[in-house]
Order: C-alpha cells, then structure tokens, then sequence
C-alpha cells in the first residue's frame, strides 16, 4: 500500500540519509561490530550531515526541523540497514534532544547543543537500573543537597544499566531520586558530564544482538552535581519523563516495522530465487500463505503508525496510542523475523546472514522502551480496569 504522509522534501532526505548509509556505513559495520561501538568518528560524519540535530533549533547549530517526520525518516533508513544505528542515534537525537531543548536553560542549551548537534558531545539517557527495570517510580539512585541550594549542588548515588550509548557518552541524563517521602513526585533529572569525580562506566555489556552499539552499567559514587546541571525543576523529572517517552515509544515502533519490513523485502527476493524439489521456496502453497500473512501483517501496522506519527506532527498523540504502537510493532518484527529465519532454512541460522543478524537485533525491543508487559498494563487502565 502506498504511504501518503511524506512529501518531496522528505522523499529528497530519505536519499541524504540513504545514502549516508551506503557511504559510511556499511564500509564500516564490520569494525563497528568489532569494537561493539560506532566511534566518535562516525558521530562526528552524522554531525556534518546534519542529522544529530533535527529538531534543534537553529541558534544552537541545529536543522531546526520542527516537522518530526525528518526524524522517523532517518530513523527508518538507519534500522533498515542495522537496528543498532537506529537505536545509538535514536537515544541521543530524539530521546535527549527533547529535555535539553524543552528544558534546558538558556546557559545549558548554549554550553550543550552546539557540540551536540555536531557530534563532539555524545549524549545517552540514564533511567533504567539493576533492580528496577521498567519501574521508574522506584528508583534507588538518589541525589542529596550538598550545601546550601543555589550553591553546593548534588551528591548523587547509585547505578544504571542498559544504557544505549552509555560507553560512550559525554553527557547522560541521570535520573535520580531527591525526595523520597514523594515517590515518583520525588524524581530529579541530572546531566553528568564525563570527568565527573566518582562517575564511573562498567564494560561494554555482551548483548545477544546489536553488537554495533555501546550499552555500558554507569556508577556513581558521591558524584558532585552543580546546579547548573539540573534539568528542568527539582522534584518534577517523573512527570518529564512520562512526557517524553511517547517520543520514544513511537520512535520505537517506527523502527520495529522498518527493521522488519527489510528484512521480509530481502526474504521474499530470496525465496524466489531458491530452489527446493524443483521449484522456487516460495511457490508452496505454505509458504506463499505464510508469506501473504507477513505482507499483510506488515501493510496495516504501517498504516496504524503513520497515523500515529501525523498525530506525533500535530502534537495530539497519546501515551496510551504510543504503548499500543510500541508493542505491537515489537510483536510484529519478532514474528517477522522468526518467520524469516525459517523460510531461509540453515542459512537463517548463519551470523554472516542478515537475516539472522537481524532476528537477535530485535528480540529486546519487546523489553525495552518499556516491556510490553507495561505497554499493555498502561492500556488496560486507559480500559478502566
């Protein structure tokens, strides 16, 4: 089915970001996959073509794109190629971008945007911890006054893993709890910059797929926080986070359907060319049906996430729509994916295949961003139950 929410100047960017890819890219994806990192030089190439800073305003070196449809087109061409991308550059183009944009001060969007948007300062987001997973209402790391406020700062305490560019990052927005008697009225939000006495990163994790990426455990051991690097109010990074994550969510499921649509296009060109008791794979009659079942499955969840991602451009979309998007698309891509392995036969199984590469990519996003296990729970009490 053809897509009708695009127009010419996303169509002429679709071919920027796609052929980024081909130029930087996949010449290095073996080397990115080796060092389970994508390196600062590839985050700098990303920088000179202006695709870190979207939907940055201009004054602060930004695209200044208010049109987030440039974002989801990129992020689209990016998990074609290698969901790892997708993820890396999603985190801190979207998922940052967003609390240093809509929050920040006037001095923090001077001192951060500018080497953000041109890759100098790498960027991650620090929410998840070891005991708490999709909990963010319970979080163990705290941040304590030190001093009189206005002057002493923070002391902040605890640990957060899974982090998504957390190797790597200049700049991760840390969040921790600051009044625990509030609960998840009590949660602060705190940009630690690499240097930081007692910010500390464990190994670079062995992730099941997206070796490409860097996801890295963080420590914090009486790490001194200024004032200056608060985000947004005290006490209100909760509410900031709950806010922010329908961008995320529906980032993810722009992704989840790119991914899997790529990898079904690449099957289908496959199965008619492979030949089994003398006659293409794809022509048995289960195949072709399961095959037409994929196709379908694939068609009209696109047709629910572009009606998602109008409503994202118009600013309507709810939290409760993007837990929908989020989930399904992560169940869509996974049973794509296994289906795909399958039709491939032995060689689904084979790392050196893209297609399996790309069934071990997928299998977190049914984790992460929220597990679907809470997308379905934020639904259900939409439901009233």
């Amino acid at each position: 089915m053809r897509r009708t929410i695009f127009d010419s100047d996303h169509d002429a960017f679709r071919e920027t970001c796609r052929t980024f890819v081909e130029r930087q890219l996949r010449p290095n994806q073996e080397k990115h996959i080796a060092n389970h990192e994508f390196g600062r030089e590839m985050w700098l190439e990303l920088g000179k073509q202006d695709l870190l800073g979207l939907n940055v305003p201009a004054e602060y070196g930004g695209a200044g794109a208010e049109d987030p449809r440039f974002a989801m087109v990129l992020a689209e061409e990016l998990a074609r190629f290698a969901f790892a991308y997708s993820s890396c550059v999603g985190i801190h183009a979207d998922c940052v971008a967003p609390y240093l944009v809509e929050l920040g001060t006037e001095e923090q969007k001077q001192r951060w945007l500018p080497r953000f948007c041109t890759g100098e300062l790498i960027t991650a987001i620090a929410m998840t911890e070891p005991s708490g997973g999709s909990d963010l209402a319970n979080l163990k790391t705290t941040a304590v006054r030190d001093g009189d406020e206005g002057r002493g700062g923070w002391v902040l305490n605890g640990s957060k893993t899974f982090i998504t560019n957390g190797y790597s990052a200049d700049l991760v927005v840390v969040a921790a709890r600051t009044s625990p008697d509030k609960r998840a009225r009590g949660i602060t939000l705190f940009a630690v910059e690499t240097g930081m006495p007692g910010f500390e990163r464990g190994r670079k994790l062995d992730k099941v797929g997206q070796p490409e990426s860097d996801t890295a455990e963080l420590f914090f051991a009486d790490v001194r926080v200024p004032d200056a690097n608060v985000i947004g109010e005290v006490d209100r990074g909760f509410i900031y986070m709950m806010e922010r994550l329908v961008t995320e969510r529906v980032g993810a499921a722009v992704s989840n359907l790119a991914h899997a649509r790529q990898i079904l296009d690449e099957t289908l060109a496959y199965v008619k060319e492979r030949q089994a008791f003398g006659q293409p794979v794809g022509s048995f009659q289960a195949n072709k049906h399961r095959l037409a079942e994929l196709v379908t499955q694939c068609e009209v969840t696109q047709a629910f996430i572009d009606a998602c991602i109008l409503q994202q451009v118009d600013g309507t979309l709810s939290a409760v729509d993007a837990a929908k998007a989020k989930w399904w698309t992560a169940d869509v891509q996974n049973a794509v994916l296994d289906a795909c392995v399958q039709l491939w036969g032995g060689y689904g199984y084979m790392h050196e295949y893209r297609v399996a590469r790309a069934w071990a990519d997928a299998r977190v996003t049914r984790i992460w961003a929220g597990s679907n296990e809470i997308m379905k729970e934020i639904i259900g009490r939409d439901l009233g139950l």
